[in-house]
């Protein structure tokens, strides 16, 4: 029987989430397997890993053939290292404590590089959010003026037409002061430039 470190697919349609199982080669993708090693989530960013990396080594030390995903994922944790320290101590090459000396180095500086990728993502979001927010500052400004711009377009609409109104009521109050002429005025008024 041939054993396989491979994904096992959960999660929902467009949300995927993985197991990481050792099942035997047969076996359907998301069949029975022989033992779950760990989880993957790649829908968060960076994607989640959580592995049982002594268990993985044990798997991998007994022959099991890890997928090309499932090895790209062994090696981001750490797993393959682990491997070939252990088989540095078989031989001989290496003793177990320079051999885990190595590794906790080796997972101290990685877990750095992903603090800094999660500081530089975190910084990004942060800053995209405040060009929104200078943005929204800008359009309300804008929205702002316009009103402005209204309100005194209004009033100075009214300010033409209660002027114009006065000027209406003067120039009627003019005509009114003449007083109303009739026929016999026009007549005489004709009269008069006549002589």
């Amino acid at each position: 029987m041939s054993v396989k470190i491979r994904l096992q697919r959960h999660g929902r349609k467009g949300k995927p989430f993985f197991w990481v199982v050792a099942a035997d080669a047969r076996s359907k993708r998301d069949g029975r397997s022989l033992e779950k090693l760990g989880t993957y989530n790649p829908n968060t960013n960076p994607a989640t890993i959580e592995l049982d990396v002594d268990g993985c080594v044990k798997w991998l030390q007994n022959g099991a053939q890890p997928t090309d995903t499932a090895k790209a994922i062994l090696s981001y944790k750490g797993v393959l290292l682990k491997n070939h320290l252990a088989g540095g101590v078989k031989k001989g090459a290496l003793t177990v404590e320079q051999a885990e000396a190595k590794f906790q180095a080796w997972s101290e500086e990685k877990a750095a590089k992903v603090a800094e990728k999660e500081g530089k993502l975190a910084k990004a979001k942060e800053d995209a959010k405040a060009k929104i927010f200078d943005a929204e500052k800008e359009i309300n400004a804008g929205r702002k003026a316009a009103v402005v711009e209204a309100e005194n377009v209004a009033i100075k609409a009214k300010s033409d037409a209660k002027e114009a109104a006065e000027a209406a009521a003067k120039a009627k109050e003019a005509t009114e002061d003449e007083g109303p002429q009739t026929i016999d005025d026009v007549a005489e008024e004709a009269s008069q430039e006549g002589k």
